[in-house]
């Protein structure tokens, strides 16, 4: 009897325990009823995280009022897996503190977030599930498809910099004169004697003489300019500059005979209130200051010199040492000055570089396309001049070979750290740096194109696409290209994109593929493959996974 009532309680725990299980795996067998939506569809790393909101909508009768569900998201990748934070679920019966799903179902959202890691590129995102029940745990047999991922093409950005040299100052051609002047006498039109013989004079058509054998210097005309002292009636001194004007012409034809002065013009000035203000201004003559507030707060020029002349003691001294220099007539003969070309730049270089000047040095330098020569060259410019913009153009040409810890150094010897480019290639340093929240205090400070241009290129690793795209627009930078295809304004990027190198392609590649472009996509393709390091990231990219 006892061994029939031992069986008895035997076979009822044996089928408990299998009505038990049969209900767990009921929900297991049942999971394809589970719908799982993942926001955004394809998962997409922005700013260094991945983040998405997942869906999970339980449908009517499928929860067991007493079973518990744990789903552990999991981004599978390349080379390993990062488990995120479990979502719990509970049953109606469950009395512990998780999501609740009733026997009429329930769409819960979950958030999930990871790190990203290089090799998530080309992810995958599950859920590994499991049921507790009455003391028991099941494992679901397959990991749960979520979403596809990683998106990375903001990764595509350049944190190169932007940034300039400074101006060489450097002129290809020099405009040069070779002037002298004929002095009157008060209220005379007369040109005497002594002044075609001055020593003004001579030097005047000796330096024409040398014109005439200097192959670098061209004489391209002669203006002869008549003055009066502005003193006396405006009227009088108008006839008197007019009449100095002729007899100055005159004057010029006898001292330039046979010499190349050019195609020559005369004008009257009259009164030459310009150069009395220049004269009174270079003096050291009693109410100086006073005089020049005269002149400022007075056009009318009998209005002036009625003022002036109300300071007689200042007067005199005016009538004796400023206007008698203001009753003259100049000949200035206009010459050009032909700097040395580019090639004779490089040759003075290489054999005679102590004979250039710092802006035929730094030109110089410019015009090689060689780093490590460019460098060589603002290294001399620094050893003889040492300025800072030598320093800093030295800077940028290391910044332009990639050695940054060398054009640290190069910026660090300016004595004066400041202003727009200083504080631009400082960010630019710190942007290469990675860090980021330095390089974007450095870029505040700055209010040129670059700064505004490598403020783009931090609001795209910070994951701000609009504000890039915003900042970007019309700079023509290769970040313009990449915050349009951010914000997806895939026609506004077709149209940034100007070369045709393997890079460039690539973004092609990603518009087409955007746009279900087939053959743009192969044309752009057959471009990158010829880059290995882009072809293999093409490989990997979850843009064109539609494509492969």
């Amino acid at each position: 009897m006892k061994k029939i009532i031992s069986n008895i309680l035997l076979v009822a725990v044996v089928s408990f325990g299998l009505v038990s299980c049969n209900n767990a795996q009921k929900m297991i067998d049942a999971a394809d009823q589970i719908n799982i939506k993942c926001n955004p569809e394809v998962l997409e790393v922005i700013a260094g995280n991945i983040d998405a909101t997942v869906s999970v909508t339980f449908p009517p009768e499928y929860f067991l009022p007493k079973a518990t569900l744990e789903v552990t998201p999991v981004l599978l990748y390349v080379g390993g897996e990062a488990v995120g934070k479990p979502f719990v679920y509970q049953g109606e019966k469950v009395t512990d503190n998780y999501k609740t799903v009733t026997k009429n179902g329930a769409t819960i959202s979950e958030k999930v977030h990871f790190d990203y890691v290089p090799g998530m590129e080309k992810s995958e995102l599950v859920g590994r599930a499991k049921v507790f029940y009455k003391g028991n745990e099941y494992e679901y047999p397959a990991d749960i498809k979520i979403a596809d991922g990683a998106n990375t093409t903001y990764m595509l950005v350049s944190t190169e910099g932007s940034y300039h040299y400074l101006p060489d100052g450097y002129q290809e051609v020099i405009p040069e004169t070779a002037e002298a002047q004929i002095m009157y006498l008060i209220n005379s039109a007369d040109v005497r004697n002594s002044e075609l013989k001055s020593a003004q004079v001579k030097d005047f058509q000796e330096a024409l003489k040398a014109l005439a054998a200097d192959e670098r210097r061209e004489v391209k005309g002669t203006e002869i300019v008549a003055y009066a002292s502005p003193d006396g009636p405006d009227a009088l001194n108008n006839r008197l500059s007019s009449n100095r004007e002729k007899s100055a012409t005159k004057a010029f034809d006898k001292v330039t005979k046979k010499l190349n002065t050019g195609d020559v013009t005369s004008k009257s000035i009259g009164e030459d209130w310009e150069g009395f203000q220049e004269l009174v201004q270079n003096s050291n003559i009693e109410d100086k200051e006073l005089i020049l507030r005269v002149l400022s707060m007075y056009s009318d020029p009998n209005v002036r010199e009625r003022e002036i002349k109300n300071m007689s003691a200042v007067y005199q001294s005016l009538k004796t040492n400023i206007l008698p220099q203001l009753r003259r007539a100049r000949f200035i003969t206009n010459v050009e000055y032909t700097n040395y070309t580019a090639e004779e730049l490089a040759d003075l270089v290489e054999n005679n570089i102590d004979v250039l000047d710092e802006p035929a040095l730094l030109r110089a330098a410019a015009n090689v396309k060689d780093v490590d020569s460019k460098i060589a060259i603002y290294k001399q410019a620094v050893k003889k001049y040492g300025t800072d913009k030598a320093k800093y153009n030295l800077g940028v040409a290391y910044l332009d070979k990639g050695d940054n810890k060398a054009a640290k150094d190069a910026f660090d010897k300016m004595e004066k750290k400041e202003g727009n480019c200083y504080n631009n290639v400082m960010g630019v340093l710190a942007m290469r740096d990675g860090k980021l929240d330095e390089a974007a205090q450095w870029f505040n400070k700055v209010s040129c194109k670059h700064g505004k241009i490598n403020q783009g290129a931090l609001d795209i690793l910070n994951g701000k696409y609009n504000e890039a795209a915003a900042k970007l627009a019309g700079t023509g930078n290769c970040n313009e290209t990449l915050a349009y295809i951010l914000t997806n304004q895939l026609d506004k990027a077709s149209e940034t994109i100007k070369g045709n190198c393997p890079f460039c392609n690539y973004k092609k590649a990603i518009i087409a593929a955007r746009k279900g472009d087939v053959n743009g996509y192969n044309a752009a393709m057959e471009i990158v493959k010829k880059n290995e390091k882009l072809a293999e990231r093409a490989s990997n990219d979850v843009e064109f996974l539609k494509f492969r």
